[in-house]
């Protein structure tokens, strides 16, 4: 199979190696089905730095099984009696969800939402996105998945609760049709603890599927969404909450604004941090090098025709002279002249003991 290196969106957006961390804000239903809780996280996330937002769509109807819908759910997470209610009582109507398209990419964001039926995936698509997530939840509903792949636009698809074999199934589904798809590496248990986070999964997706990898991370913090940008995830999603503390059941593993900010700066640190593959002295080391290495200096008074050994010889900073990593080659040496103590030693104050001035070499 061809090596897949990025997906570029209708917008010029190009996800993949090579290219900045896709940094996402998975807003999902945490704007408690309120339109303008909906838009302050919009605005709350643009501020933070990250390229997208993204939704969530349910139809209850077509998502549940009417004893599903019937089940009584009073918890204090509820938002309805019945958890077909609760669901109902959590979504945004489709023009909602247009006008926060619009908004959205009115602050330089891209906007996309997970469908969890066929209903809300045609919704969705006639919003003209350029983006589609395919939840973990979904991954293995293989009509879904199909109905997906057909409408030609670029996916990421989520790993959680998977194996290997059904992500085989649903790549094998999406390629069927077009090959611009993204794996996001994930477990879905809200926390995740970190020791299940097992962030080398990455490199064994990019082996087996030749695809680009992100992460979509469910823990608490925000180390391993950093790490997972610094082993090359092209994409990284955390949900994102005004306030942890309010009713629902994704809050918890959610970040506050303050947060999600603190990492898209560091991803953006380590970004750079990673540029540079093969050892360099930079200008400015080099610099300070002067400053902080040492030369080798006399330890005492010497006269000319003395031969060098360790009882003459020292180190002191700053570097104005004969390196310390020459140590060794400058034993031995007979002084052309006499020396004063703490003297930096130069290459040509010395000889050989035959009589030839101490060879030249880089102090």
């Amino acid at each position: 199979m061809q090596q897949i290196q990025s997906v570029t969106l209708r917008s010029g957006v190009t996800i993949g190696s090579g290219h900045p961390c896709f940094i996402v804000a998975e807003i999902g239903n945490n704007h408690q089905g309120e339109y303008n809780i909906a838009q302050k996280m919009v605005d709350e996330a643009a501020a933070a730095g990250v390229q997208g937002v993204k939704f969530q769509k349910r139809d209850a109807e077509a998502l549940l099984t009417r004893e599903g819908r019937a089940a009584p759910y009073t918890g204090p997470n509820s938002f309805g009696p019945t958890y077909g209610e609760h669901r109902d009582a959590l979504e945004l109507s489709i023009e909602e969800m247009g006008r926060l398209k619009a908004y959205s990419e009115s602050k330089g964001l891209i906007f996309f939402a997970s469908a969890w039926d066929a209903p809300s995936l045609d919704q969705i698509v006639s919003l003209d996105v350029e983006l589609l997530k395919i939840s973990s939840a979904e991954l293995v509903n293989v009509p879904l998945v199909r109905k997906y792949a057909a409408t030609g636009i670029p996916i990421i698809l989520s790993t959680g609760m998977s194996s290997l074999e059904d992500i085989d199934v649903a790549l094998a589904e999406i390629h069927a049709f077009h090959d611009k798809v993204i794996l996001l590496h994930c477990n879905s248990t809200y926390p995740c603890p970190e020791d299940q986070i097992g962030l080398p999964v990455m490199d064994a997706l990019r082996e087996r599927y030749t695809v680009p990898v992100g992460y979509s991370g469910h823990e608490k913090g925000v180390g391993p969404s950093v790490g997972a940008a610094a082993l090359g995830a092209c994409v990284v999603e955390r949900h994102f909450t005004l306030d942890k503390s309010l009713k629902g059941t994704d809050h918890q593993a959610s970040l506050e604004p303050q947060e999600l900010a603190s990492m898209v700066t560091m991803i953006r640190e380590v970004e750079k941090a990673i540029q540079v593959k093969g050892k360099v002295v930079f200008p400015e080391e080099q610099a300070a090098s002067k400053k902080l290495r040492k030369c080798i200096v006399f330890s005492r008074e010497l006269p000319a025709g003395h031969v060098l050994t360790e009882a003459d010889l020292t180190t002191r900073c700053p570097r104005v002279g004969v390196s310390p990593v020459h140590w060794d080659e400058v034993l031995g040496k007979v002084l052309n002249r006499a020396v004063q103590l703490e003297e930096p030693v130069q290459w040509d104050t010395l000889r050989n003991e035959a009589g030839t001035v101490g060879e030249v070499a880089t102090s």
